[in-house]
């Protein structure tokens, strides 16, 4: 973190806006509602000054990959920081993630699930999850299937410590704004098909935000376009 630019006031509240005014636009075009539609702030490998810069413009929700990493910001940060984690969850990390994360968007499997609930202290109320779906079945990254997903749902309204909020999906490149929007409305259909509640969809990023919103996204996971490169 220590080659990442540290953003000024000013250019994180620019940077900030700009992501939010895109968002708006593809809502406008897509006659969804912005409010509908929330800005989580990617802040792996970022410094906590540039954090801190993007609160200050008015930024609550951010999101780490890395669990020693974020566990080693949130302490110099803000009470009132909604924290997110989006990485792969490992079976040993699973204690601390429950213990200090709001959401989690990565659970794959039921074994984890099990272990976030288990493990949520009590007083914090329950986790906020997604469950990640791979839709090409892409053997770099984690997910569940579709077929998987439906099931895995179900199975994580019963536990008795987490919120099964909906579905997150990170879709290999598309150029096309046509294929991306292909790619998220696959996940915006599955969502319909779990047979229990689903009010989040978190999916799009820096390059197809536009994409996203017109399939139906209700959460923006957005890191270059705010903190700029990572170096």
């Amino acid at each position: 973190m220590s080659g990442t630019p540290t953003l000024s006031a000013n250019d994180a509240a620019s940077k900030r806006n700009a992501v939010l005014q895109r968002i708006a636009d593809a809502c406008t075009k897509h006659s969804r509602n912005p409010a509908e539609v929330q800005l989580l702030a990617v802040s792996k490998k970022h410094p906590v000054s540039a954090i801190q810069q993007l609160y200050n413009a008015g930024q609550r929700a951010f999101g780490e990959n890395y669990l020693q990493e974020a566990l080693e910001k949130m302490p110099q940060l803000p009470a009132d920081i909604c924290w997110h984690f989006i990485g792969p969850v490992q079976s040993n990390k699973t204690r601390s993630i429950a213990e200090h994360f709001d959401w989690v968007h990565t659970v794959a499997s039921l074994r984890v699930a099990r272990r976030l609930s288990d493990q949520r202290p009590p007083e914090r109320g329950k986790l906020n999850v997604c469950i990640q779906v791979n839709l090409e079945g892409e053997l770099t990254k984690d997910g569940v299937s579709a077929q998987e997903a439906v099931q895995l749902a179900e199975h994580i309204t019963e536990l008795p410590h987490l919120r099964f909020r909906g579905l997150m999906t990170i879709p290999p490149p598309a150029l096309s704004f046509e294929r991306q929007f292909e790619m998220f409305s696959r996940v915006q259909r599955l969502a319909e098909q779990l047979g229990v509640p689903v009010d989040t969809l978190s999916m799009g990023m820096s390059s197809d935000i536009e994409a996203a919103v017109a399939a139906g996204s209700t959460m923006v996971r957005v890191g270059t376009a705010l903190f700029g490169p990572r170096v």
